[in-house]
């Protein structure tokens, strides 16, 4: 029971900022459209916000441990929070710092909230290590679910609030506000280790060296994503010119991730046994 009471509190605190990221993900693109900024600017402001979120995850890591765990996920929220409302503004430079505030706060998203987790977990709970699988593939269900709900709420809430493709961003911010009064009234603070920029990202660079195995899956999952990049900045002038429903597209493409990823759990662990090469 206390590990229950432990995981919906880390999970009523993580799973609205989930939903927020969702939720901006969508109508981006119609939005940067329908504010009259040509293809190739458009172009720009994606690659401000990937190439942002490169440089911030050298370093996030670095930054949650020094600042607070606790304290960047309150930040996360806030930076996210500020990026959805620069949306609101028709100029090019707002909406690249909204860009890069946004890869600011996903970085601090993917890192903050897991490191803090663990750490309560198994240093001030002592909870048995095999539970934390538990805790994570149910955020993996939750995740999964929202994916698929925010595509429809952005729909709604683009078609029902007469704000047009800007509106899932303003529905985010509350859920956001809500992820940081959570984690900022019920979690406890704790950090990890200080260590220096340089010396991190040295760290890793050895650990690559010298296992090549770590090395070709690094290079593999950023050909992957790199693919997943280019499709998320295609897909809504491909489907746009057809009538199709922006939301309810995301919502189906979520869905099929979904489920590729419950087959292959299946596969892997199911009579087939089939082996990941």
């Amino acid at each position: 029971p206390a590990f229950r009471r432990f995981q919906r509190q880390f999970l009523l605190g993580y799973l609205p900022a989930l939903a927020a990221d969702w939720l901006q993900g969508p109508l981006l693109f119609q939005l940067l459209h329908s504010r009259g900024f040509l293809r190739s600017q458009i172009a720009a402001l994606y690659s401000c916000g990937f190439a942002s979120n490169v440089a911030f995850g050298l370093v996030s890591g670095v930054l949650v441990d020094r600042l607070g765990r606790k304290k960047s996920c309150v930040l996360s929220s806030g930076l996210c929070s500020a990026s959805c409302l620069l949306q609101l503004s028709r100029d090019f430079l707002a909406l690249a710092a909204g860009r890069v505030l946004a890869a600011l706060g996903t970085s601090l998203l993917f890192s903050a909230f897991e490191a803090w987790y663990i750490h309560e977990h198994l240093e001030r709970h002592d909870f048995p290590a095999e539970w934390i699988a538990d805790t994570f593939s149910r955020v993996g269900l939750w995740n999964s679910g929202l994916a698929v709900a925010a595509g429809l709420v952005a729909q709604l809430a683009a078609e029902g609030l007469a704000l047009g493709p800007v509106a899932p961003f303003l529905v985010a911010v509350p859920f956001l506000a809500l992820s940081a009064i959570f984690a900022g009234k019920s979690w406890d603070e704790n950090y990890g280790k200080s260590r220096a920029c340089g010396k991190a990202c040295g760290d890793g660079l050895r650990g690559l060296s010298s296992e090549p195995r770590a090395l070709l899956l690094g290079l593999a999952q950023a050909l992957v994503e790199s693919v997943l990049l280019v499709f998320a900045f295609l897909w809504t002038p491909v489907l746009e010119p057809h009538g199709i429903p922006l939301g309810i597209a995301f919502s189906a493409f979520t869905a099929a991730s979904a489920a590729g990823s419950a087959l292959f759990r299946r596969g892997v662990t199911g009579r087939l046994r089939l082996q990941p090469l």
